[in-house]
């Protein structure tokens, strides 16, 4: 069933990794709901999210980085060029009330050609550091919103834009928000340790966690239990090193059920992508997290001392990340679970901002009210070409 012609309609544009599209993805649902049509505009990078919602159709204009070398950089540029015109044919033909950046360098010409146009805008910023494209855009957009309390790099001049709406989640991950941290054993046992590394996994947790367990004493080692995942080259080995000391451990490169997992979890050893981070915020697991070191900007850095700062993390830099540490680190949990079940209410804290509900009220202020309540979305990405 299609969005009713009369309704409103909303813009959003995304880099097409999933820490851009899946506050995307949370927002369309939401604007959904109140009968708005939602176009996405993202990169070839994005084709594989449009399934999440019904009646999408997915388009995708040109758009590149301006790093590297003189010859990289005016061609990013050019191509960006070409991305802003085609931006502006799209907004030719849907007329948005309203357009919405999520960052990454897809969105860039999107929002270039929004604010070229005086149409109504608003950017949301994942991380903990404005982003670089966000940063491009920021000076000419109406809103900033925000996912922590502080936000690295926003200039002073654009402060009055700012509104903290948090970083919106899927909703699996909302419910496992309303179930109890689970119980461990009045002498450290049961305590379940959840290892992600992201849609592609992360060779350094896959090289230490392994390891930390297996220098373990057998009488402590057998207080963890462990579910960890690894990058599809890593399986095998990681197996290896689990069964030689007789731990078992569920281990998989993908795992399709992650709000379920993190309910089951006691403690998380993750990266500090912006997606991870607020899914442990929203859930109120306490984390281990080591920060992808060559992250832009060090967002990652950033994000992870965030949630140390909240009292729901201890972040350790890839650098320091041994053997030793973690271990040091897991001991303690078992002698004090307190620390842990303190911490997972520290972080919850943080969360339950239902920010795709905050985020889609700022929209709706801005862009007005719609027709046709209760109509379904049109979601707008990658998967087909847009027209010259």
């Amino acid at each position: 069933m299609s969005a009713r012609a009369d309704a409103k309609h909303i813009v959003l544009a995304a880099g097409g990794t999933g820490g851009h599209i899946f506050p995307a993805i949370a927002v369309a649902e939401e604007l959904l709901a109140r009968g708005y049509r939602v176009s996405l505009v993202t990169d070839k990078r994005g084709k594989g999210f449009g399934n999440r919602l019904e009646d999408v159709a997915l388009y995708r204009i040109s758009a590149s980085g301006v790093g590297g070398g003189l010859a990289a950089k005016l061609r990013g540029a050019a191509s960006i060029g070409v991305g802003i015109l085609q931006a502006r044919r799209l907004f030719a033909r849907l007329k948005p009330a309203c357009v919405v950046g999520f960052g990454g360098y897809p969105s860039v010409p999107t929002m270039v050609a929004a604010t070229s146009r005086g149409l109504p805008t608003v950017i949301h910023e994942q991380n903990a550091i404005l982003g670089r494209a966000n940063r491009l855009v920021a000076p000419k957009v109406d809103v900033i919103a925000t996912s922590f309390p502080k936000t690295a790099g926003i200039s002073e001049r654009d402060v009055d834009k700012l509104v903290l709406t948090g970083n919106p989640v899927r909703g699996s991950f909302r419910e496992v928000r309303e179930q109890a941290y689970p119980t461990i054993g009045p002498n450290g046992e049961g305590v379940k340790l959840l290892i992600l590394g992201g849609s592609q996994g992360a060779r350094v947790l896959s090289d230490v966690v392994p390891e930390a367990i297996a220098s373990m004493p057998p009488a402590l080692r057998s207080r963890f239990s462990i579910t960890q995942q690894c990058r599809s080259e890593d399986l095998e080995r990681v197996r290896a090193a689990y069964e030689s000391v007789g731990t078992n451990a569920t281990l998989s490169d993908f795992f399709d059920d992650v709000p379920d997992r993190l309910a089951a979890a006691h403690i998380v050893v993750a990266r500090s992508g912006a997606s991870t981070v607020a899914e442990l915020a929203e859930t109120g697991r306490p984390a281990i997290l080591v920060p992808y070191p060559h992250a832009t900007d060090d967002h990652q850095t950033a994000n992870a001392l965030a949630m140390e700062s909240l009292g729901g993390a201890w972040p350790i830099p890839e650098s320091a990340f041994t053997v030793e540490s973690l271990t040091i680190k897991l001991e303690n949990f078992v002698n004090f679970p307190s620390k842990l079940i303190d911490a997972a209410e520290a972080i919850k804290r943080a969360g339950g901002l239902n920010a795709a509900r905050r985020l889609a009220d700022r929209i709706a202020q801005i862009a007005g009210p719609t027709a046709g309540a209760g109509a379904p979305v049109a979601l707008i990405g990658a998967a087909q070409e847009m027209a010259a």
